[in-house]
C-alpha cells in the first residue's frame, strides 16, 4: 500500500487532541409544577450529593434562589413569560426585578444567567414584541450593578421557532420571526457576549414519525446514520441532527458564531398509549447516552470544535403538570428523591455506567422527509463507535464522504500508532485489492476497533468512520470481526 503510509505524526495529534477534546456541561432543569415535592433545601442536597453542580429554574422565587447560596452550584433563574410585558415598556421595573431577584442573592448564590421568557414564540398570550426590549431592559439593569460580565441574558427557544429543519444543512427559522425578533435578538446576544438557549426534544420528533425514525437513532443506540442530502454528513442521532438544523438557521443569518446551549432535553419514562417510546427505559438511555456524548466532549457534525451545555429535563416528575401523560413523568427523580432509573451525571459516574448499550429495534433510516421542525432527521457525525448490536457483529467502514485526506490519516494512524493488522492489505496479500484508500482504510480502522473491543470512540477517526451492522465486503474481502 505504499505511498498510503504518510503524516503519521499529524495523524497521531489530531486523534489525541479529538480524542481529548472538552467535555461540555451537564446542568437539570428544576421544575416545580408539582404539590408533593420535597424542600428545596433537601432538593439542593440530593443534587450535591448526585454530583449536579448547575441547575436552571423557571422563575426566580426567593426561597428556591436562597437555597442554592453557598452550594457550589450554579444557578439560571428566570422571568415569567407574563411579567415581560411590565420589564420591556418600564425600565424601572427591569430595575427593580434584579434588583430584587438577582442582586440581592449574588453572589452567595451563584446565578450565571436569566432566561428572559420561556418559549416566548408559542406563548398564547403573544410576547414576542416584548422579547427583546425585555432582555435589553434586564441587561441594562445588570449593567447599572456592574454584573453583565458575570451574568448572562438569554431565553430558551423551542425548536418549533424553524421553518426547516430536514435535512440540518436546510435549517431556517420562521419567515415572520427572522426581522421582527430573530435577528434582534442574535444583535443583543453578539453585542453581550452572551449565547442563544435552544429547547431540543427528539423524543416529540420520534414519537410522531416513528415509521421513518429510527429508535436507535433517537436514543443515541448503535445504527448506520443517517446522510445529510444537503452536504453529505452523516449523522447517528437525532439530537445532533436537530442541534445542527438551528446552527444551520443561525448560519444563514450569519450568525454561525454565537454559542448554543440546550436549554431544555429529555424523554418522559412514561406516556399515553399514543404517545410512541416513552418508557422507563428508552428515558434511560436518551439521558444516559445524552449525557455520555456530552461529557466526552466533541461537536456537532456541522460544528466539529464546538461544546454542548446541557440542562436536562427535569430533575422531578411533577403530577400537576397538564397535558398527555407524559408531561408528568420527565423527571430523573421522584418526589421521594429515589431515581426513576440509573444514569450517570459526571463523569466518574460514567465510568461504571452500563447502560445505552441494547438495540432493540431494526435499523431503518432517519429523519423522513416532512419539513417541519418535529420531523428532524440527520447527516457524520463524530460519535461514531458505540456499542455492539444484539447480535454482537459491528464493524468499523470508511466514510467515504470525509475527503481523502481524512480517510490518510485515519488509515496512517491505525496501522502505525494505533497497532491494527494491517498485513493483509499489503500488496500481494487477500485483502490488498482492491487497491483503494476507502477499502485499505476500512480494513486498518476495522482492525483497530475490533482489537479494541468495539469500545465506544473507537470508530470515530474525526469522522472518518462509522458503525456498521451488515458484514463489510471490499471486492472478495471481508472485513473480519475480531
Amino acid at each position: 500500500m505504499g505511498h498510503f503510509m504518510t503524516t503519521v505524526s499529524y495523524f497521531i495529534l489530531f486523534f489525541i487532541s479529538s480524542v481529548l477534546a472538552d467535555g461540555g456541561l451537564v446542568g437539570v432543569n428544576y421544575g416545580r409544577i408539582a404539590n408533593d415535592l420535597p424542600e428545596p433545601t433537601k432538593v439542593v442536597e440530593l443534587m450535591k450529593s448526585q454530583g449536579i453542580n448547575r441547575a436552571k429554574l423557571y422563575d426566580s422565587d426567593p426561597t428556591v434562589v436562597k437555597a442554592f447560596a453557598d452550594s457550589g452550584i450554579k444557578l439560571v433563574v428566570a422571568i415569567p413569560n407574563e411579567l415581560l410585558s411590565s420589564v420591556a415598556k418600564k425600565p424601572s421595573f427591569a430595575n427593580s426585578w434584579v434588583q430584587e431577584n438577582i442582586a440581592a442573592h449574588y453572589p452567595k448564590t451563584q446565578i450565571e444567567a436569566i432566561a428572559v421568557g420561556n418559549e416566548v414564540f408559542v406563548d398564547p398570550a403573544n410576547t414576542t414584541n416584548f422579547l427583546v426590549p425585555a432582555m435589553k431592559n434586564i441587561h441594562s439593569a445588570l449593567v447599572k450593578l456592574n454584573l453583565d460580565k458575570a451574568i448572562k441574558v438569554s431565553s430558551p427557544v423551542a425548536l418549533s421557532a424553524l421553518q426547516n429543519s430536514y435535512p440540518s444543512s436546510a435549517g431556517s427559522f420562521k419567515t415572520e420571526l427572522i426581522e421582527p425578533v430573530m435577528k434582534p435578538m442574535f444583535e443583543f446576544l453578539r453585542s453581550t457576549g452572551s449565547y442563544l438557549m435552544v429547547n431540543v426534544y427528539p423524543f416529540f420528533a420520534y414519537a410522531a414519525n416513528s415509521d421513518v425514525i429510527s429508535l436507535d437513532y433517537a436514543l443515541f443506540r448503535e445504527n448506520p446514520g443517517v446522510v445529510d442530502s444537503g452536504n453529505g454528513l452523516r449523522y447517528f442521532n437525532l439530537f445532533d441532527a436537530q442541534v445542527d438544523a438551528v446552527f444551520a438557521a443561525m448560519s444563514a443569518l450569519k450568525y454561525n458564531d454565537l454559542k448554543v446551549v440546550v436549554s431544555e432535553t429529555g424523554w418522559p419514562s412514561n406516556g399515553d398509549k399514543n404517545e410512541i417510546g416513552a418508557s422507563q427505559e428508552n428515558a434511560a438511555d436518551y439521558n444516559g447516552n445524552l449525557v455520555k456524548r456530552v461529557l466526552t466532549g466533541g461537536g456537532t457534525p456541522l460544528k466539529s470544535n464546538s461544546v454542548l451545555d446541557v440542562y436536562l429535563f427535569a430533575m422531578f416528575n411533577e403530577n400537576q403538570k397538564t397535558g398527555p401523560t407524559s408531561e408528568k413523568n420527565y423527571g430523573l427523580f421522584y418526589p421521594n428523591q429515589q431515581k426513576v432509573y440509573n444514569i450517570p451525571l459526571t463523569e466518574e459516574g460514567l465510568k461504571a455506567w452500563k447502560g445505552g448499550k441494547r438495540q432493540s429495534t431494526p435499523v431503518s433510516g432517519g429523519g423522513g422527509g416532512n419539513s417541519n421542525s418535529s420531523t428532524s432527521g440527520g447527516g457524520i457525525g463524530g460519535t461514531g463507535g458505540v456499542s455492539t448490536s444484539s447480535s454482537g457483529h459491528t464493524w468499523c467502514v470508511a466514510n467515504d464522504k470525509s475527503g481523502e485526506e481524512k480517510l490518510q490519516n485515519a488509515l496512517d494512524y491505525a496501522c502505525g500508532e494505533g497497532g491494527a493488522d494491517c498485513n493483509s492489505i499489503q500488496p500481494g496479500a487477500a485483502c490488498y485489492s482492491p487497491n483503494t484508500l476507502e477499502a485499505h482504510a476500512s480494513f486498518a480502522m476495522n482492525s483497530y476497533y475490533q482489537k479494541n473491543s468495539r469500545a465506544v470512540g473507537t470508530c470515530d477517526f474525526g469522522g472518518a468512520a462509522y458503525v456498521v451492522t451488515q458484514t463489510p465486503k471490499f471486492g472478495k474481502c471481508e472485513l473480519p470481526t475480531n
